[in-house]
């Protein structure tokens, strides 16, 4: 199993570096002079170009690239910001804790309702339960996460005033921007549990079991629902990325103060390390997320880690 986990960790390297050098060399591509920005329409020629001395704006490409990302893997220095001076990396280990906070809120929610409404229908195929699980999971694939926001905030604030519309504070502030991102989430997993369980569920092992007097639940969570959730963890990786990817446009429709408003103003203002630092910082999030997910997978089919426990004996030998 160390093995197997060593392996993973490894292909994270190079994953992160590849989005790092892909992002450097999109921005460095992009219209723009970072001068001018931090100057002002005012500035000088003599202050741009004193401007671009001081950035390093004025050398060669790959030795920008070289520098960036020696500063960034090897000293974990974002920069800072072209405008206001922070440093990039203080303003994103500030805000990083909630936007993950919102993420893994909204995947628990999409898990906690997704995943037995997916097996209710199952079992109940055709019936009354299932016909209303897949117009919840209808729903959910077809709005949009940024009009479900809208929506969420004239009902559950401006006309019920139940939560808090925008900014951050209380446990309040997470409700509406969870119950939009999750949404998704949940007729996904829904509609993949659906499939897995029909898989599964007329089995000959799923038979047997019910002949031996067990309960329907008994059935359900000892014996057809552990055989069905490879697939489920594989859909679960991929809602985890999209809840992620989709924070960063429901945290400016709440003002939430996570990294995705950060990097979305960042962006508006062509402020170059807050948008990299931010794509870095969601790049090694993402990898972290499918590490989980393969440890999951290792840790649910015994016949993976049979695999790497082996492959390792033959090495030994």
């Amino acid at each position: 199993m160390l093995r197997f986990v060593g392996k993973r960790i490894l292909q994270i390297i190079p994953v992160v570096l590849a989005v790092a050098i892909l992002i450097f060399g999109i921005l460095f591509l992009v219209p723009g002079d970072p001068a001018q920005i931090m100057l002002g329409s005012t500035a000088t020629e003599y202050e741009l170009n004193q401007m671009r001395e001081q950035l390093g704006l004025n050398r060669p490409f790959f030795v920008q690239l070289g520098d960036y990302l020696y500063r960034m893997f090897l000293r974990f220095d974002f920069g800072t910001s072209y405008l206001t001076g922070a440093p990039v990396r203080d303003e994103i280990l500030a805000r990083l804790p909630r936007t993950v906070t919102l993420g893994v809120a909204s995947i628990i929610v999409a898990f906690g309702i997704g995943i037995p409404l997916g097996v209710i229908s199952a079992v109940h195929q055709n019936g009354v339960g299932d016909r209303v699980s897949m117009i919840i999971a209808l729903l959910g694939v077809s709005i949009p996460t940024f009009w479900m926001a809208l929506l969420f905030v004239l009902l559950f604030s401006l006309k019920l005033g139940w939560f808090p519309a925008s900014g951050i504070g209380t446990w309040q502030h997470y409700v509406l921007p969870t119950g939009s991102l999750c949404f998704g989430g949940i007729a996904t997993q829904a509609r993949q549990s659906r499939s897995s369980m029909l898989e599964v569920i007329r089995s000959d092992y799923v038979v047997t079991a019910r002949s031996k007097g067990l309960s329907q639940l008994e059935v359900i969570v000892k014996h057809a629902l552990p055989n069905a959730l490879n697939p489920i963890i594989t859909l679960a990786g991929t809602n985890l990325a999209v809840i992620f990817g989709g924070s960063i446009v429901i945290e400016n429709v709440f003002s939430f103060p996570g990294i995705g408003q950060y990097m979305i103003t960042a962006i508006n203002q062509r402020d170059y390390p807050i948008v990299r630092g931010c794509v870095v910082m969601l790049a090694i999030v993402f990898a972290v997320i499918m590490l989980l997910v393969d440890l999951c997978y290792g840790f649910n089919d015994p016949r993976i880690r049979a695999r790497y426990e082996n492959s390792g004996r033959k090495k030994k030998a």
